[in-house]
């Protein structure tokens, strides 16, 4: 028993400084802004004391002069925006990135560095000036829309600036390494005589590629798609530059509720939804990964 014990009270303290660090940068924020959330607003910014919902009611009621509640939809709106957004930018991620990490699997180990090294290159770059590059890119008259009007190709404007396109466009190119690297975990991996032995028994590439292939990367594709999603979602500088204010993400919308509407319970309320949906996303992720594993085992 006591060198049970021992052993125990050895593994809590080999174990506390992570458990520290965990609860300090992670655990602890989280509690502020969920006890925040249930706290009035102070005009001026910060919070009074008191117990409200107040702030989880704002996100679907507004309240008109006589203090009777109406819906509204407009913070809904902008949580399916941001969703969708995220969405589209985790499958345009996928569908670029997945033939980039095959490529590199395939070279030898001189080329898989240098290729490597060429897709995290854009994270030594700050990502504001590369979000602004997309502005002169996306703009009217910018890098894409003056070639089409010499050419007489393009008369008027193709309107890209500040839409959910430009966002998206943002978004993918900002996150797109975090699709490439995992997967290419996963693919460096992969036994390419399967592939030879799928080919020389008569299947084609289609189902070369689905029944070998897909099933073989499926841990780098969840893993991508997560590192991907998850940041998307509360993305803010993609969305406030290329949608110029116009089409808020939840990330915008909170940083406009602690910095110009002075609404910490409110910030605090859209922090917490943003949190539930991406524990949602973790826990649809886990309980697809375990029936998985359950099906190869039987």
């Amino acid at each position: 028993m006591a060198v049970g014990a021992e052993q125990t009270r050895r593994t809590w303290w080999l174990l506390s400084p992570a458990l520290l660090t965990v609860g300090f940068f992670m655990v602890l924020p989280m509690v502020i802004l969920l006890v925040f959330s249930f706290m009035e607003a102070d005009p001026y910014g910060g919070v009074d004391p008191g117990f409200t919902v107040e702030a989880y009611v704002q996100l679907l009621f507004e309240r008109d002069f006589d203090d009777t509640l109406a819906y509204t939809g407009i913070y809904l709106g902008i949580i399916w925006r941001s969703i969708a957004l995220a969405l589209v930018a985790t499958v345009g991620s996928l569908i670029l990135g997945f033939p980039v990490a095959y490529y590199i699997a395939r070279q030898n180990t001189r080329t898989q560095n240098l290729l490597l090294f060429l897709v995290t290159l854009p994270f030594w770059t700050n990502l504001l000036i590369r979000t602004y590059a997309w502005i002169l890119i996306l703009s009217t008259d910018g890098v894409i829309e003056q070639p089409l009007k010499a050419i007489g190709f393009l008369d008027g404007t193709l309107d890209m600036m500040y839409s959910n396109g430009a966002i998206a466009i943002g978004l993918i190119y900002t996150y797109l390494p975090l699709m490439v690297l995992p997967i290419y975990a996963s693919m460096e991996k992969l036994d390419f005589r399967l592939i030879e032995a799928a080919s020389d028994l008569y299947a084609g590439r289609y189902r070369v590629f689905r029944e070998v292939i897909v099933p073989l990367s499926t841990p780098g594709i969840v893993a991508g798609c997560i590192l991907v999603f998850v940041p998307s979602l509360g993305a803010f500088v993609a969305p406030d530059l290329l949608g110029g204010g116009r089409k808020l993400m939840l990330g915008s919308l909170i940083h406009l509720q602690f910095a110009s509407s002075r609404n910490w319970p409110f910030g605090a309320a859209i922090a917490m939804c943003l949190l539930a949906i991406v524990m949602i996303a973790l826990m649809l992720q886990a309980r697809s990964s375990a029936r998985r594993r359950a099906m190869e085992v039987a």
